[in-house]
């Protein structure tokens, strides 16, 4: 095989064979090709796209590149849920202890924020001692006796998608949904679960904000992950405005634990209990995720499964020192509160990081003291800015503008619930 003839294929718009495929993600992953090579070969595939058996041959030579997670010593049904991020998006830190509590076990490798979508893995570790970095067996181990484990994906998973997302990242070619699709589900496939579903985010806040790229996407994924074997569903959520009141790290903590305790926002509650829904469904379970809400069973799983990894979920969370609200300019009914505009805000306050090895503020972010749809009276505090440095106000400030609108008319009410894709 040839590098040179592999990208020439592509770039004259003509299907890779399956040997190609394979030949080149495996010398790619051993640093047989030049990552300008790949490079040629990303951006050829941006520009003309792959056919749905060429993709299925891709992931799985991604999949392939590494381990596949063998989970039949847990002893229970499982299942995992994946989100393409959004602002306030705290459903994982709900969901997996929930369906655990349902009789349905989550081994939930997850991701750290980057921009203005928040990462699990930074939320978590705002709570003290608590560890994302395990290895195999511990994972293994706290699944089995939790039934629910959320960490860090070791390098053994798909490792070929490690090396191609950091060089996407830095040439212009994050925006395919082949690309993307295939570096989702290729991680997700080599959990080993028996059931995935997908939570498709739509709006300003997503990483696809529009409702066609959104789906497009959807259905490809759940195409590939029902190609490997696994039960695989999407639904597509709104993601307009935050979800819940809090977008920061500790701060979404502490909503997910008033969730977890039968309480929180209205809207986080109804996607998680959809999510659930979905993920006991494909597993063949049934139970009642609404009831191990309110019964505190959820609860009482999270906490197992935070001291499992080494947190204490009595410990008080970090809080930061710098306060300042943002109030209604006039009276009305609060018609957009823009979730990337408040994800902006969140990261210029510290909550976030451009590159992945920056650090983040455990207690910086943003509480939304009103949601869309509110009527707000004029000088009435709208958020709530939290910041480790006061600094650091007036940018997140910046971010704000035009992302807060009010009128007299109360906007259209826009479904949580957009649409479910199945395979």
């Amino acid at each position: 095989m040839d590098a040179i003839d592999v990208i020439r294929t592509k770039r004259d718009g003509r299907r890779l064979s399956d040997e190609q495929i394979r030949w080149f993600i495996d010398a790619y992953t051993h640093d047989k090709v030049a990552p300008e090579q790949a490079s040629a070969l990303l951006m050829a595939i941006v520009w003309r796209g792959m056919e749905p058996d060429e993709l299925n041959v891709w992931t799985d030579a991604m999949l392939s590149s590494g381990e596949r997670l063998d989970l039949s010593s847990v002893g229970m049904p499982t299942a995992d849920k994946h989100s393409t991020g959004g602002v306030g998006d705290k459903v994982s830190l709900i969901l997996a202890p929930l369906v655990a509590a349902c009789g349905v076990a989550d081994p939930m490798l997850s991701g750290r924020g980057l921009g203005h979508t928040g990462g699990t893995l930074d939320k978590l570790e705002a709570i003290p001692g608590w560890r994302a970095d395990l290895d195999r067996d511990e994972m293994l181990r706290i699944l089995s006796d939790v039934g629910c484990v959320i960490c860090a994906a070791g390098g053994s998973l798909a490792p070929a998608d490690k090396k191609l997302y950091a060089l996407r990242d830095v040439t212009g070619t994050v925006e395919s949904i082949a690309l993307i699709a295939s570096s989702i589900m290729s991680k997700k496939i080599a959990e080993g679960t028996d059931a995935l579903v997908l939570d498709v985010k739509v709006g300003s806040g997503a990483f696809l904000p529009d409702l066609e790229s959104a789906r497009r996407l959807a259905e490809t994924m759940v195409q590939l992950g029902s190609a490997h074997g696994v039960k695989t569903s999407a639904l597509l959520t709104d993601m307009d405005t935050p979800l819940g009141r809090a977008a920061g790290n500790a701060l979404e903590v502490t909503e997910s634990v008033a969730c977890l305790s039968g309480e929180g926002p209205a809207d986080l509650r109804a996607v998680t209990l959809a999510l659930t829904e979905e993920m006991l469904s494909l597993a063949g379970v049934a139970a009642d995720p609404t009831a191990a809400l309110d019964d505190g069973s959820a609860l009482a799983k999270y906490e197992e499964m935070i001291r499992a990894q080494g947190g204490d979920p009595a410990a008080p969370l970090p809080e930061a020192p710098e306060r300042r609200t943002v109030a209604a300019e006039k009276t009305g009914c609060l018609q957009r509160l823009d979730a990337r505009s408040i994800g902006i805000a969140v990261w210029r306050l510290g909550a976030g990081r451009a590159r992945q090895e920056d650090p983040v503020s455990a207690g910086a972010g943003v509480v939304c003291l009103a949601k869309r749809g509110d009527k707000v009276e004029e000088g009435q505090p709208l958020l709530e800015l939290h910041a480790d440095d006061s600094a650091r106000f007036e940018h997140a400030l910046t971010a704000l503008e035009g992302g807060i609108v009010i009128g007299r008319e109360e906007p259209e009410q826009q479904p949580l619930i957009i649409e479910k894709i199945t395979a």
